[in-house]
């Protein structure tokens, strides 16, 4: 019984991270955070870190990367689009 669990655990962690990719932030959370729970905890930590990624989602990084900034007083942006974004 155990090893189908960990064998279906397994193949639920593989399905998972082939079909993720960089623009599919639930799937991607949701593989780090199986992968991670499985290191943890075991398969149960699988299925409840697979669950806690899928919510909090995975990794989106927006920043001001190959924009110019800008200082307006103390305030910084960038200009995309024709609009100013503050960080």
């Amino acid at each position: 019984m155990k090893r189908i669990i960990i064998i279906s655990a397994a193949i639920a962690a593989l399905a998972t991270a082939t079909a993720a990719n960089a623009d599919d932030r639930v799937l991607t959370g949701a593989a780090i955070g199986a992968g991670t729970g499985a290191v943890v905890a075991g398969p149960p930590g699988a299925v409840v870190g697979g669950v806690i990624g899928a919510v909090v989602g995975g990794p989106e990084i927006h920043y001001y990367h190959h924009h110019r900034s800008y200082t307006e007083g103390d305030r910084h942006y960038y200009n995309e689009n024709g609009q100013r974004h503050y960080y």
